[in-house]
């Protein structure tokens, strides 16, 4: 054991190597999380941080694996310090990897100041009440699940679904009203060269690289650099939001990477597995992502999350969605159904909520009529849903009139207001007016969510006829 210039303490006792592990004996004084720096006989070095410590041993997990170590030969530099980001205004439009190392061929950025990635609690006192809208461009997230100021709202996806597609354009077109500052946090974890390459792309060849921080962990990094990516991320937005006074969005893709990372980390310490194999603190590891969220009284910065993640077979119940959907305020549901139909983007509304859209929609902040028309467009589809489901039972000829307004409805629905080109941005608006549009496909006595002034000024009905002053029973 030596003291080093580093200012921390060396070991080169190692006792054991086990995946991305290494035990290192004679450790008296290690602090659970604290940096260490391996240093081989070759002079290479890689960098760790504790996991365990016990008498006389602790338990070192190597970020970029141990591949080519051997317990001689190598020397453990515990640096007496966490992990941390250097940050400063400079690394907005930046390309990073997993641990905030430049790829962009740029040098680092020379930090104003040196953040620890696990971030400082926030006192839930202090917290601020989300309340301010976010426009994605994406007519269903705007108009029937919009996403508000300091919220975290995830997309639940599966395989081969086109979640990319819809993260890479939410991440171009989102901003809000109004001339605050406003900047994208993209985090991609344990995705393929080729995903890696869109996403970099989408954001170069559109402009919005100049206002992102772009993270990018690949399939083929170690597991350890997977679960420090979002906190890295997380830690950049922090300063970018509450040291700038910047709103920044924040897209984690894809959760269930950083799980799958959790749970061989967590073998290869031999834990007792919980739920399907992960660890028993999956919900406490994500809870500390998921809450690095929201606003703070007196700091006019935000950070909105929207986590995506892929179910495994489309199981809504796995632990990851399911402890996601405890932690988060909503889901954003993707659909195998609607995707099927050439749907795009294939949310299924039904399954889908924003439990915080209330109080960021409204008059002042998107329109007047946006809550009734969100309440009509869920009742509306519902139904119609049911009713197709009715109609290959007993077939179309069995219908009333109005289930038949309400199948067309169904149709125009899916095919005007939901299915929207990637390259569309759509203001808030032209979302509203498209789901009037659509809600003209039926009578006027069916629009029971909707007061009678909202009718006459934007209700048009099938050939644009105005609304008689009958119709329209909500809101008397």
């Amino acid at each position: 054991m030596s003291s080093s210039s580093w200012g921390g303490v060396e070991y080169s006792s190692i006792r054991e190597i086990r995946g991305p592990l290494l035990a290192v004996e004679g450790v008296t004084r290690a602090a659970y999380d604290e940096l260490v720096e391996i240093e081989l006989s070759s002079g290479e070095r890689r960098l760790g941080r504790v996991l365990e410590t016990g008498v006389g041993l602790a338990i070192v997990q190597v970020f970029e694996g141990t591949s080519g170590l051997s317990t001689s030969g190598i020397k453990a530099r515990f640096l007496g310090r966490a992990l941390e980001m250097p940050v400063s205004p400079d690394v907005v439009g930046r390309v990073f990897d997993g641990l905030g190392r430049p790829l962009d061929g740029l040098p680092a950025p020379v930090g104003e100041e040196r953040l620890d990635v696990n971030g400082s609690p926030i006192n839930p006192a202090s917290r601020e009440y989300p309340e301010d809208f976010i426009q994605t461009g994406v007519s269903v997230i705007d108009g029937m699940l919009t996403l508000v100021r300091g919220q975290k709202l995830p997309i639940f996806s599966g395989s081969g679904l086109p979640h990319n597609l819809l993260a890479a354009q939410i991440a171009r077109q989102a901003t809000v009203r109004g001339s605050e500052e406003f900047a994208v946090v993209f985090a991609a974890i344990g995705v393929q060269h080729d995903e890696a390459e869109f996403f970099r792309k989408s954001l170069e060849e559109s402009g919005a690289l100049k206002r992102s921080v772009l993270f990018l962990n690949l399939a083929d990094n170690p597991a350890m650099e997977r679960i420090m990516t979002p906190r890295v991320a997380l830690t950049v937005a922090e300063y970018l939001a509450f040291e700038l006074d910047m709103h920044v969005l924040v897209i984690l893709t894809d959760m269930t990477n950083y799980a799958e990372a959790l749970r061989e980390i967590s073998a290869a310490r031999e834990e007792v597995p919980g739920r399907k194999g992960y660890p028993g603190y999956l919900y406490t590891d994500l809870a500390t992502i998921y809450e690095r969220a929201g606003r703070i009284k007196g700091k006019k910065g935000s950070i909105t999350q929207l986590p995506i993640l892929t179910m495994p077979s489309d199981d809504i119940t796995h632990p990851i969605p399911d402890l996601s959907g405890y932690i988060t305020e909503g889901q954003v549901v993707l659909s195998r159904e609607l995707y099927r139909k050439g749907i795009y983007p294939p949310v299924g509304v039904l399954m889908s909520l924003s439990r915080l859209m209330k109080d960021g929609i409204g008059e002042g902040k998107t329109r007047g009529d946006h809550s009734e028309v969100s309440n009509q467009l869920y009742d509306a589809y519902s139904r119609a849903v049911d009713l197709r489901a009715l109609a290959e039972i007993i077939g179309r000829g069995g219908l009333s009139e109005v289930d038949l307004k309400y199948l067309e409805f169904g149709d125009a629905f899916e095919r005007t207001f939901l299915s929207q080109p990637y390259t569309e941005n759509r203001s808030i608006e032209r979302t509203l007016d498209l789901a009037w549009e659509v809600l003209s496909v039926l009578p006027e006595s069916e629009l029971t969510k909707i007061k009678r002034s909202n009718i006459e000024k934007y209700y048009r009905g099938k050939q644009g006829q105005t609304a008689s002053p009958t119709a329209g029973a909500g809101g008397r």
